[in-house]
Formats: structure tokens, C-alpha cells, sequence
């Protein structure tokens, strides 16, 4: 049994040490080039475990450091000799083939581990109930964090069993003692730090009841008097509803020694009530351009309502939908420069450009992106004529928003156009369920898709004609992959904006990770 994975291995339960619900993650594809031929990594019992990652492994055969031996003198001839080398490092689709992360089935008996030199650091944390949607939060830590271990909050929401959908909740949560990847190196670093490398992450939370499944969380956050920013939670859920908190107290009550949540500051400040079935998408727009708050919410009706937060602390709803798409709204992104514009993706196949402004509340521009769902979309903060989508194909894209123009005056249902992305791929061969920019780069791109993987993408990385002739055995492996990680059931990830590199991702659980190739 063989893999080509540089950074998983594939173990048996017997053999395996437990790590604590890590033994699901694997990171792959590492350090921004195509593996070649001495990525590939033998797992079978002929495997030599003392052997580095760099090592070539008939290297003490032939060289040594006191001698200089000429090629040819095992009485081969030097081809011979190294189409034999070269065959012993193969893997093309010979047996067992180059293991990929999401496609590859594990035989009966295997388990996926992480490879530690691929990550600087990997954390599974675990919630009471799976959560379908969270968000990160900012806090007064600092910017470009790069300090072991690490802190940071966020917010996110349950889907409790339908028995037991009472048992629902808002989870406010602080991740701390989150360490750097132990590499087994214990020589770089002194006892003191090896202390905070073994210890296992706290996971602290404060919940507010919901007898709902949240569908999707996002916050918002706003300055204020005191020290502390305003944080208010949009919470859309199964019910229909659309659920606005003051989530500040919980976040203060985590480093406030005595401080204690009521049961009054767990009330909801507003409840939307204007959607008639539940729906997915939520999006605050960016406090620079709005600092009270502006919320668009978006349903499986194709309605989308905007709700204001007014002077006084209020929310008003504008009881006027943005209507037009055929199908659910799927994702909402507000322009990060426009304060009058926002992007809405569809299951109907569409992506749609609106003005607030506009009194017929028909969309200003629709363009027919995909054969089946838009699932979701981001919109770039950095370089913003660029907004990524992705689809329930597998397939996701970036656009250039300087390229789509009107059908028809006015837009609205049916007057779609098409465009061409400026790059697009179809790695994943199942439903694209969470796609963002990093937030620094704008040529750094997270996926997550129903295959259980979340894929880090560098859009700058271009083949050479070299590269091009030795693909190694992966032609369908695109060389702007820079990394695998293995994630059950991935339905969500964010970039935290303070920690570089740094992401988190839900599913079964909580994956916290920052890798060696972002």
C-alpha cells in the first residue's frame, strides 16, 4: 500500500496513537508546488520510518561524504540503474496510484492521520451539537498575531436533533490554549514552551436558547462608548425567523472575573418576521460603510428583506423585498466599496447585482454563472471587482465584475446574460459549501466542499513548460492546489482576520489550522 500524500498517512487502528479527534485531518499538496516523484510516501512494512521528508532513499548506496564514486559501478549500465530508481518512486497509475485527499477511498482498516510538518498549528474542538454556520470575532488582542498558544472568539450556531430541537442554542465561545504543532523537535524550543505545545485547547461558552436550528450566523460589529465594540449576532434559522443579539456582554463575561450573563441580555434585540420559509443567506454590510448596522437576509422563496438599525437602537425592516431570482437565495455579499451595492447567488443558477437605491427593487445586473446551484459567494475586500463563487457541481470560479454588463434595461427575471470567469476549477467533484478570500491576499483562496476537504488555492502559481511535462501522476490536480486538509462533513470556513494564515472550519467539529504553505 502506497500514497503520494505528503502530508497524510495511512495507519491501522491497532497501531495508531490517539490524537484527541485529530486522527480524521490531513493536509496535503504542501509548500505551493505539483508533487513529484519524491513526495510519494510508502506505508506498507518495506517503508523506512528513519528516512527525512528530503531524503533520497538509495542515497547511501552510492555517495558518501569521504569518496567520489563514478556512476556505473554496481556493473550497470547508468540508465538502467535509473529507470530502476525512478521506478521505485513512481506513482503514476501503477497499484494502488497517488493517494488524493477527498477522492481516494481508504481501504477497510485505515485511518487518515495528519502529517505535523505540514501544519503550524491543528486543533479539534467539539460542541455539544454540530454546528451548520459560526463566524470569527474581533477582538483587542492585537493584529498579526504570531504568539503560541493562541486566542480567539467566535460565535456560531447548533442543529440539534430533531427530537431534541429545543436543546438549540447561540454559542458564544473562546478558543484558547490553542498551541503550535508539536513536530516531535523538542531541541527548538525549551521545556517551558514544550508544556504549552502538550496542553490540550480550552474551549469556554456562553449560550442563548433558540428552539431552532441556525442555518446560517454572521456578526456585526459597531464602535461604541465603552471599551468594547458593540457585537450583534443575524441569526436566520429553520423557523423562518431572523434573530438579531447583543452578544457583548458574553464576550466580556470570558475575561471579567464575577461577570455574569441574565437572562434578559440572552433576549433577542429584534425579530424578523418577513421571510415565509427558512433560507441560507446573511450578510451584514461592512461597518465602514454602515456602522450601526444594515442586514440583508435572503430565503428559499427568492426574497430577499434589508433590515436598518436606526439611531435610537432599533431595527426597521423594509417590508418591500428584492425579488427576481426563480429559485432560493443561496448567499448574500455586500459590496466592500459601494455603500448602495450588493450580490446575491441563487440555486437558479444565477448571480445578481442590486442597488438598494433602486425603487423597483429588480436587480441591476443577472448573469447565468452555473448549470445547477450557486451555493455560495465572496465578494474580495482587497481587490473588489472580484467576487468567487461556488457551485453544487463541484465547480467554483472567480469573476471579474468589470466584465458583466446588463441584458436588458432594468434586468429583473429572465433578462440573464453570461460572462467568462477568470479562472475556475473543477477539483472537487462534490458540492462547493463555503468559499473566502484571505483577507491580505487577494491571491489566496479557501474552499470547502462536501468531499470532506477544505483546499487552500494560490491564483497566482502558473505552470512552467517543465512542470507541465512531469505532472507526476496527478494531471487533475491543479498546480494552483496548494494544500488538502481533511475535514468531516465541512459546511463552513472563515480566515481570522488577526491570526495570519490562520483557519477555522465546522462540520462534525471544529477545525483550528494554520498550514506551512499560507
Amino acid at each position: 500500500m502506497s500514497s503520494a500524500d505528503p502530508s497524510s498517512t495511512v495507519t491501522s487502528p491497532k497501531t495508531k496513537r490517539p490524537l484527541g479527534g485529530e486522527e480524521a485531518t490531513a493536509g496535503a499538496l504542501k509548500g505551493g508546488r505539483r508533487p513529484g516523484a519524491d513526495d510519494a510516501m510508502d506505508v506498507d512494512e518495506q517503508s523506512r520510518p528513519d528516512m527525512g521528508e528530503f531524503e533520497d532513499e538509495f542515497e547511501d548506496e552510492f555517495e558518501s561524504e569521504d569518496e567520489i564514486i563514478e556512476a556505473g559501478v554496481d556493473g550497470r549500465p547508468d540508465a538502467e540503474r535509473e529507470a530502476e530508481e525512478k521506478s521505485a518512486m513512481d506513482v503514476d497509475g501503477a497499484g494502488p496510484g497517488t493517494f488524493i485527499v477527498g477522492r481516494t477511498k481508504l481501504e477497510p482498516g485505515q485511518i487518515l492521520s495528519p502529517d505535523p510538518t505540514t501544519y503550524d498549528m491543528l486543533h479539534s474542538l467539539t460542541t455539544p451539537w454540530p454546528c451548520l454556520s459560526f463566524d470569527i470575532v474581533r477582538d483587542s488582542l492585537g493584529d498579526n498575531r504570531k504568539v503560541y498558544p493562541a486566542t480567539m472568539y467566535t460565535v456560531a450556531g447548533t442543529q440539534a436533533e430533531n427530537a431534541r430541537v429545543n436543546e438549540n442554542q447561540i454559542m458564544v465561545m473562546k478558543f484558547s490554549g490553542l498551541s503550535k504543532m508539536d513536530k516531535g523537535d523538542a531541541g527548538d524550543s525549551d521545556s517551558e514552551d514544550d508544556d504549552d505545545e502538550d496542553a490540550d485547547p480550552i474551549l469556554e461558552s456562553k449560550s442563548i436558547p433558540l428552539n431552532s436550528t441556525t442555518n446560517r450566523i454572521r456578526i456585526h460589529q459597531s464602535p461604541s462608548s465603552g471599551s468594547r465594540p458593540t457585537t450583534l449576532t443575524a441569526t436566520m434559522t429553520e423557523s423562518s425567523k431572523v434573530f438579531i443579539h447583543d452578544i457583548t456582554p458574553h464576550l466580556a463575561s470570558f475575561d471579567t472575573p464575577g461577570s455574569v450573563v441574565t437572562t434578559q441580555q440572552n433576549k433577542p434585540l429584534s425579530t424578523i418576521r418577513a421571510h415565509k420559509s427558512e433560507g441560507y443567506a446573511v450578510d451584514w454590510q461592512p461597518s465602514n460603510l454602515h456602522p450601526l448596522g444594515r442586514l440583508m437576509t435572503g430565503d428559499n422563496d427568492g426574497l430577499m428583506y434589508m433590515t436598518t438599525r436606526t439611531d435610537g437602537g432599533g431595527f426597521v425592516t423594509d417590508t418591500r423585498p428584492f425579488a427576481g431570482h426563480a429559485s432560493s437565495v443561496e448567499d448574500i455579499q455586500w459590496s466592500p466599496s459601494e455603500a448602495s451595492v450588493f450580490a446575491s447567488a441563487s440555486s437558479d443558477g444565477t448571480v445578481r447585482v442590486w442597488d438598494i437605491r433602486s425603487k423597483s427593487r429588480a436587480a441591476a445586473l443577472s448573469v447565468k454563472i452555473s448549470d445547477t446551484d450557486v451555493n455560495v459567494a465572496s465578494w474580495s475586500r482587497q481587490t473588489t471587482h472580484l467576487l468567487a463563487t461556488g457551485a453544487d457541481d463541484g465547480a467554483w470560479a472567480v469573476w471579474d465584475l468589470r466584465q458583466w454588463k446588463p441584458a436588458a434595461a432594468g434586468g429583473g427575471k429572465g433578462a440573464s446574460t453570461s460572462s467568462t470567469p477568470i479562472a475556475s476549477f473543477s477539483y472537487h467533484k462534490e458540492q462547493i459549501t463555503s468559499i473566502e478570500w484571505h483577507p491580505t491576499d487577494d491571491s489566496i483562496m479557501a474552499v470547502a466542499a462536501g468531499d470532506n476537504t477544505v483546499t487552500l488555492w494560490d491564483l497566482a502559481v502558473e505552470l512552467d513548460d517543465e512542470e507541465s511535462r512531469d505532472t507526476a501522476g496527478v494531471q487533475d490536480v491543479p498546480p494552483q492546489l496548494l494544500f488538502v486538509h481533511y475535514h468531516e462533513n465541512a459546511k463552513e470556513l472563515h480566515w481570522h482576520p488577526q491570526i495570519p494564515g490562520t483557519l477555522v472550519a465546522t462540520g462534525n467539529e471544529f477545525s483550528v489550522f494554520k498550514t506551512i504553505s499560507v
